[in-house]
């Protein structure tokens, strides 16, 4: 997810000096304060940007038909059980009978169903519809060439079975719905309120909370759900998501009890945090990269091929993992990062070069390109607001400097930033992508033809050939190959500038329990409570 990649309720005292009983049964319940880093775009999820802040809100709120446990581990979920066709292409999955949304109304099939065609539906232009790619039509009903009715998704046994066909055996599905576009929608809300469904008067969810408050840029809060087919074995009362992109403030207000938690702490803190807090703060390896975009529609300077590469080729990765950013991100000289299962990540053509041999190619690219004392180039540079976008921006800039690149820096808070992205509103901008399964696919999906999160417009037929030939290989040993090869051609042309690889960085109250650290960073609010 880029970022990614994002508020309601009543405000709370901070739980510090509070008392639960057991996880199974407590008997006073609590709030959880959570520093999140940016707004939510909407409940509608084919309305969502992609940050990770988002994921951390709707995971709570809503659920599949499997959640994730503390540890990241598939679990089931509005599903008990399933099985999957000798072919790896049909998965039959069967909902449990207390399944019910926070209205009281029950959860079925349809509504996996019709959520997904919602999704998929060319009008809402959803940005994440591609990951539903691998159900049976569903790029094809994306992409406005067949119905909605033709999906590949099945209510059977009056809504209690759901029938999943796909286009080819997918290693990585149950991973996928996870993810929050596999969640189901109240088809009896939007049947009655429309788009409106989504307002804080009208709307219900399925997961373990449900929505009472959105204050703009502020906070949402949620409560448990009475409905929740596993009420009896939450601890929270209900959660907080306040929106803190000043992550210093965030620090401030974590150290006097008003967060339980603190998402992605600034990098420039970790040595003082760790000297002053170590029991509250966590470091640990992540799947996530971050990227600089260019954009190569027609009229952009970056268009040029010799362009992005001079530029990528004077970043200096390890002075900006190091000595920027003091050690809390690890230097990424290619797309996908390190860890991803079953996968050898390949990096960019001058990894080896010295950098007096990088900006002395990169002078004479520039020169090809026609540019010089008497036409400089001139970048505009987005970045969404943060201390450390900003620093990171800076650096690079002063790196492209000696080049005679002039950059113009443009800020913005995180959603905003992403749709004038999306739009093409850019030459570099920063870009960032937290994985939402672990499987090289789900990076590199993001430079394929025609996705959403494509926001450089990056298209190769050589490319897109590979990555639609690992879709539809079984056998793991010549899918690798085949993504690896389709990464290589994209960091030979460029495609990207690839900056940093993640860590995780949270702030996290030594009084929870619950909460484990994981590569996928994500931590259900259902599994977590306060000691006693």
């Amino acid at each position: 997810m880029p970022f990614p990649a994002l508020p309601r309720g009543f405000y709370a005292v901070s739980a510090l000096a509070l008392a639960i009983g057991s996880l199974a049964a407590p008997a006073q319940a609590e709030t959880l304060n959570i520093g999140v880093i940016g707004e939510l775009a909407s409940f509608d999820t084919s309305q969502v940007s992609g940050g990770t802040w988002e994921s951390d809100i709707l995971m709570d709120v809503f659920e599949g038909l499997v959640k994730q446990s503390a540890d990241g581990e598939v679990l089931p979920g509005m599903a008990t059980r399933w099985e999957v066709s000798d072919d790896g292409r049909t998965y039959t999955f069967h909902l449990r009978d207390n399944a019910k949304w926070s209205d009281g109304e029950p959860v079925t099939a349809e509504d996996f169903v019709f959520g997904w065609q919602h999704l998929l539906a060319p009008k809402n232009a959803s940005k994440y519809a591609y990951m539903l790619y691998p159900i049976a039509n569903a790029e094809a009903i994306n992409t406005g060439k067949q119905p909605a009715e033709s999906l590949g998704a099945k209510s059977l046994d009056d809504g209690k079975t759901l029938e999943v066909t796909l286009n080819q055996a997918t290693p990585y599905f149950l991973q996928l719905l996870t993810h929050y576009t596999a969640y189901p929608v109240p088809k009896h809300l939007v049947d009655k309120y429309g788009r409106d469904w989504v307002k804080m008067d009208h709307i219900a969810t399925n997961g373990a909370f449900h929505p009472v408050q959105w204050v703009s840029q502020s906070r949402i809060s949620v409560e448990k759900s009475s409905t929740y087919y596993a009420a009896d074995e939450v601890a929270l009362d209900g959660v907080n998501y306040y929106t803190t992109e000043d992550r210093n403030a965030g620090i401030s207000r974590f150290r006097a009890g008003e967060l339980d938690v603190l998402r992605e702490y600034p990098s420039s803190r970790y040595q003082w945090l760790k000297e002053n807090l170590p029991k509250a703060t966590h470091m640990g390896p992540y799947l996530g990269n971050y990227y600089y975009v260019f954009n190569m529609r027609d009229g952009r300077p970056t268009a040029d091929p010799k362009v992005r590469e001079a530029l990528n080729l004077a970043i200096r990765r390890e002075v900006l993992a190091k000595q920027i950013m003091a050690g809390t991100f690890l230097p990424a000289f290619a797309f996908v990062p390190p860890g991803v299962s079953h996968y050898q990540h390949q990096p960019v053509p001058f990894k080896e070069m010295s950098i007096d041999e990088r900006m002395a190619k990169a002078k004479a690219l520039l020169e090809e390109a026609g540019y010089g004392p008497d036409h400089p180039l001139t970048l505009r540079l987005r970045y969404n607001t943060s201390d450390e976008h900003k620093k990171i921006a800076i650096a690079v800039a002063a790196m492209w400097k000696p080049l005679g690149v002039d950059v113009q820096m443009q800020q913005a808070e995180a959603t905003v930033h992403y749709q004038s992205i999306a739009q093409g509103d850019f030459d570099v901008a920063r870009a960032a992508w937290v994985a939402d399964y672990n499987d090289a696919e789900n990076f590199l999906t993001l430079l394929h033809t025609g996705v959403g999160n494509n926001y450089g417009a990056y298209s190769n037929p050589t490319y897109d050939k590979l990555m639609d030939q690992a879709a539809q290989t079984l056998d793991l040993d010549a899918r690798e190959t085949l993504l690896e090869k389709a990464e290589q051609t994209a960091m030979d042309d460029n495609a990207v500038a690839p900056l940093l690889f993640y860590v995780t960085r949270n702030l996290v109250n030594p009084e929870l329990q619950g909460w484990q650290d994981n590569a996928m960073d994500n931590h259900p609010s259902r599994w977590v409570s306060f000691k006693d």
